[in-house]
């Protein structure tokens, strides 16, 4: 039989071609997968990544619970078109500690990978409030009630500790500290040495323009602006040419 009429004999049999189909992807998906078990770190860690503060954390569920990943993604693809518009490329380590991600695949509104710092607070709430009134374009709901809804976090503590169990690493200090650093983060007049020790680079202060109440807004915001702030991308030297 010659190797035309075996293949023949294959594609004309469907219970063969079944198991074929599945011996092949099966090969193929070990190939693929199976060293990945064998590697300490599928990752390459880079300078500057931490785990959230307990307020950015509060921030990034409120941004989940909105639904903002629906039409805004965080994940910049390595083409020159969104380098020029948005920044350096993601790197797989920015979303280490993501439970889940937010890469995304649709944009509605702009990526968000690098918006950290890239406006004011006040900009945000803004924005965030009445959208048209900064970007007359904009599609945007408004999320005004997020200034007038006090932040309730159930368990801060226990939030960072079901965030551990999958491999963030909080320390014993982290835990201990949570729900001092939550309200100091957004505190103008606290002390925050020690937070700024723990989650190095964090923004402090107030971030909704009410210092007396800490609200949903501070805790977006907050989330927002360290967004792509936390790697220093100026010692990377990539096919791009960007610095």
């Amino acid at each position: 039989m010659s190797i035309l009429e075996k293949h023949q004999f294959i594609e004309r049999n469907a219970t063969l071609l079944l198991v074929g189909s599945l011996l092949v992807v099966s090969i193929g998906g070990i190939v693929e997968i199976a060293p990945l078990f064998y590697l300490q770190n599928t990752i390459e860690k880079v300078e500057g990544m931490r785990p959230y503060s307990p307020l950015e954390l509060a921030g990034r569920n409120i941004y989940i619970r909105e639904g903002c990943y629906v039409c805004h993604s965080q994940m910049i693809r390595p083409f020159r078109d969104e380098v020029e518009r948005y920044g350096h490329y993601s790197l797989a380590a920015e979303s280490m500690y993501d439970h889940p991600f937010q890469w995304g695949s649709k944009r509605t509104g702009p990526d968000l990978a690098r918006v950290g710092d890239r406006y004011s607070n006040e900009w945000h709430v803004q924005h965030l409030s009445r959208p048209r009134d900064v970007v007359p374009e904009s599609i945007m709901p408004g999320y005004a009630y997020l200034k007038e809804t006090q932040l309730k976090v159930t368990d801060v503590t226990m939030d960072l500790k079901a965030n551990a169990l999958v491999g963030v690493p909080y320390s014993e200090e982290m835990l201990q500290s949570a729900k001092a650093d939550l309200a100091a983060q957004a505190d103008p007049n606290a002390d925050t040495a020690g937070l700024l020790a723990r989650y190095p680079k964090a923004k402090v202060g107030d971030f909704d323009g009410n210092p007396a109440k800490l609200t949903e807004m501070d805790a977006l915001v907050a989330y927002l602006q360290m967004l792509g702030t936390l790697v220093d991308f100026t010692t990377y030297d990539d096919a791009t040419g960007y610095r």
